[in-house]
């Protein structure tokens, strides 16, 4: 099972850098990294929920599941 964070998409989308959407989010550029490089191990839902506010999206546009091989057999 992996999580996957499209959060690159959605900034690119939006034509936001790192530095504006961490500072709107209210978190910092290296932790916005953690989650855009798929490092994060948690992300708390009032995170989620500024992530989310600013982007004016749903967190299944932020985040999506998807299976190990070895979950396929």
């Amino acid at each position: 099972m992996a999580i996957i964070v499209d959060l690159d998409v959605q900034l690119a989308r939006r034509k936001l850098s790192v530095a504006e959407f961490s500072a709107a989010v209210g978190i910092s550029p290296a932790n916005i990294a953690v989650l855009k490089n798929g490092r994060a191990k948690a992300v708390r839902f009032t995170t989620l929920d500024a992530i989310c506010r600013t982007l004016d999206c749903q967190p299944g546009d932020v985040l999506r599941w998807v299976p190990d091989d070895a979950d396929e057999v």
